[in-house]
């Protein structure tokens, strides 16, 4: 056995050495473009740097993801069960969910947008264009034309010809409020039945005199089977996916 472990502590040792006459070196440099391949390759480099550091806005903002996002937390916070489902698998379910409900507006933006683009048929600033056209597709799909007309008088802009004119400044922040509606709207019709069933279990508990026990460990029980007996995560994933406007 000490024999074994000696010869582990020699082969750590002497890894180091080793790795160093047989991995090979990596290195990175920057040099002057001298073709216009390699100036296109480089503005598609910088292009794609600058979608990854704007990524998490555009998915929260401009999808599905406040939505679904809001219903799971007010689903949690009904049933009361605190941290469960933990905060990773309701994120990892909304994400999931997300790019279930964008695939479609994905597709486009890939077909005219993405692969025109890597054909070198259209321009970087078409390609852009392109790919807000498709996104302005769905967020006007969601939103009320009460929310546009709200951004447009603050904006102080002429009144469009259709909501396809208007511009993303006005259509992201319209987007965003009319999700933030919606979901708070549904996790009011959430909440109803499981504070019904805390409302009559605290009854019960007061007519019998127990009024030391907390009615919550109680009730949680209860709104579990309530929960898995009507099939909960089936209903609210399709109606949560059924709701969006444009969703097959």
């Amino acid at each position: 056995m000490y024999r074994k472990l000696i010869s582990l502590i020699f082969f750590l040792w002497a890894l180091p050495v080793q790795a160093q006459t047989v991995l090979p070196k990596i290195t990175i440099g920057v040099d002057k473009a001298t073709t216009p391949q390699d100036l296109a390759v480089t503005l598609q480099i910088l292009l794609f740097m600058t979608v990854l550091a704007l990524a998490p806005s555009i998915l929260v903002m401009m999808t599905s993801f406040t939505r679904i996002i809001l219903v799971l937390h007010f689903l949690r916070q009904a049933l009361g069960t605190q941290q469960m489902p933990p905060n990773q698998v309701i994120i990892g379910l909304a994400l999931f969910l997300t790019f279930f409900v964008m695939s479609p507006t994905i597709d486009r933006i890939y077909q005219n947008a993405w692969k025109p683009l890597q054909e070198e048929q259209i321009t970087t600033q078409q390609a852009l264009d392109s790919a807000a056209v498709s996104l302005k597709e769905f967020m006007l799909a969601q939103t009320r034309q009460k929310d546009l007309a709200l951004f447009v008088g603050l904006a102080h802009l002429e009144k469009p010809q259709g909501p396809r004119d208007l511009p993303l400044r006005v259509v992201i922040p319209g987007f965003i409020i009319s999700e933030l509606r919606i979901g708070f709207q549904i996790g009011f019709l959430i909440y109803l039945p499981f504070l019904i069933i805390d409302m009559v279990v605290a009854s019960v508990l007061m007519s019998m005199g127990m009024l030391m026990l907390p009615p919550i460990m109680i009730s949680l029980p209860f709104k579990l089977l309530l929960f898995v007996l009507v099939d909960g995560w089936y209903l609210m994933v399709q109606s949560l996916i059924q709701g969006f406007a444009g969703v097959p």
